[in-house]
């Protein structure tokens, strides 16, 4: 009987299994040739292995309070690609549930055609031609910035990764940065190839050739001789944060918008993609993409003052170590910063919790922050203690919360777990700007406690990319309502 049992789970996977992989070419030709996203309840499928696939219809079980199986999505997909779709973001999980909920009253190619109605127009570009990006800097967030466009790149008709300014280096320099491109200690390998081109000065990423530049300063580039126009900057150096400094990028030929990783200071909007993109007109030229720790707590904060209101409130963030401190102790400008990274939980302050009132104005006042930098290479979590306008039970939080993360305006901001068996490094590579832990959560009348973790390079740098999209024009439909 167990043998039979071992027989018959491995021949169900298998079969799981090789459906998953007759969607990857479908996905992927939607994709390249429509610029169509396949999604499962946010989800993407773009450049995802046959494990992936499968893991995103298991993860749909926390919506559906039932197994979603490729073997009802894939017909979905095959329909979807008879089609003759606009750009879109196509949730594969939400069409088979609404199929499956209407019985089968229809066949799969009449429903998938009514309901992709809205977008199944004929092929069209997103952009009138695609839009430039330069990055200025090329360490930590520049690097993860250049994966994640190389990864959108699709069929170039989008965002196009242009070019990396840096200093010049010494021996081998080309080389050196191709190769830190190409494997990360913390996030691994490229997903795809890497060489570099000596003559072009150039990293060519799975076709994408980014030229690298060497500069001092912002002004000293004239980015049209390289054929960049109209392009989108990000300045990933943070030396500049107000209006002078970031404004240099625009003296320079070719550059037409500047993005900063960093907060920006004075009147510059901060944005935190997803809760005040209202801010990101075409008048303004200057941006900044605030703070990891700003993007991490902003969409909580929101989704939590939008329904139970907030009186006031303390962040902490045990924050993992950074470039700017010490690997051992040595002398540093800041406070503590100078004593060994790796051995050491350093305090140390943030401006994320004033920063918040740059994104959220109606919480103003209300907030206090501290950090505590701590010996791990990524991954931070915020503690969000806060005294709520009315009572509130963790299961009404919770519940609330969980309803956010999958299937509101914030589901790309917010994820959510209930694993009792987490920790930081199970967060490497979230592209979600903050994770509530919701066993961790602590309800006492009017007084919360929401513990946030939050990928400080990559999931931040997804946001920026966000950020930069909806800068660009390229907001997809996203279908079914």
């Amino acid at each position: 009987m167990n043998n039979q049992m071992q027989v018959t789970y491995l021949k169900e996977w298998q079969h799981l299994e090789e459906c998953a992989e007759r969607m990857l070419p479908l996905i992927g030709r939607l994709y390249r040739e429509h610029n169509v996203v396949t999604t499962v309840y946010g989800r993407t499928l773009v450049n995802s292995t046959t494990i992936d696939i499968l893991k995103s219809h298991r993860f749909a079980r926390l919506i559906l309070d039932d197994e979603l199986s490729v073997l009802d999505t894939f017909p979905i997909v095959e329909a979807m690609a008879r089609l003759d779709l606009a750009p879109a973001r196509v949730d594969i999980g939400k069409l088979t549930a609404r199929y499956k909920a209407e019985g089968g009253g229809i066949g799969v190619d009449d429903f998938v055609r009514r309901e992709l109605a809205s977008v199944n127009t004929g092929r069209s570009p997103i952009l009138s031609e695609p839009r430039d990006i330069v990055l200025y800097g090329f360490g930590r967030i520049g690097r993860l910035l250049a994966r994640i466009l190389v990864e959108k790149a699709g069929s170039g008709e989008k965002l196009r990764i242009r070019a990396a300014v840096v200093r010049k280096g010494g021996a081998d320099d080309l080389a050196k940065r191709a190769s830190l491109l190409r494997r990360d200690s913390v996030h691994g390998h490229f997903n795809g190839i890497i060489t570099f081109d000596e003559e072009e000065n150039a990293i060519i990423a799975n076709g994408n050739m980014i030229r690298i530049i060497y500069a001092d300063s912002p002004e000293s580039v004239d980015y049209t001789q390289y054929g960049i126009h109209n392009a989108i900057l990000i300045d990933n150096t943070g030396k500049w944060r107000d209006r002078d400094g970031l404004g240099r990028h625009l003296k320079a030929p070719g550059i037409a918008k500047v993005v900063l990783t960093a907060p920006g200071k004075g009147d510059i909007p901060n944005i935190v993609a997803g809760v005040n993109n209202e801010l990101i007109t075409p008048e303004e030229n200057l941006f900044s993409a605030a703070s990891c720790t700003t993007n991490a707590i902003v969409p909580v904060l929101k989704a939590v003052n939008d329904r139970f209101g907030i009186v006031s409130g303390h962040v902490e963030t045990c924050h993992s170590y950074t470039n700017d401190q010490n690997l051992i102790d040595n002398y540093h400008k800041a406070s503590r910063r100078g004593r060994s990274a790796p051995l050491n939980m350093v305090i140390t302050e943030t401006g994320a919790a004033k920063a918040v009132a740059k994104a959220l104005p109606e919480l103003t006042g209300k907030l206090t922050g501290n950090a505590i930098r701590v010996p791990t290479p990524n991954v931070s979590l915020a503690i969000l203690n806060l005294e709520l306008a009315q009572e509130a039970s963790v299961a009404e939080i919770n519940g609330y919360l969980r309803k956010i993360s999958l299937d509101s305006a914030l589901q790309n901001q917010i994820d959510y777990t209930n694993s009792s068996e987490v920790v930081s490094s199970d967060f490497v590579g979230s592209r979600h700007a903050g994770v509530v832990d919701s066993l961790a959560t602590i309800s006492q009348g009017k007084r919360c406690v929401l513990y946030v973790w939050y990928d400080n390079e990559f999931g931040y740098s997804c946001q920026v990319v966000r950020m930069v999209q909806k800068m660009a024009g390229l907001e997809l439909p996203s279908v079914p309502n």
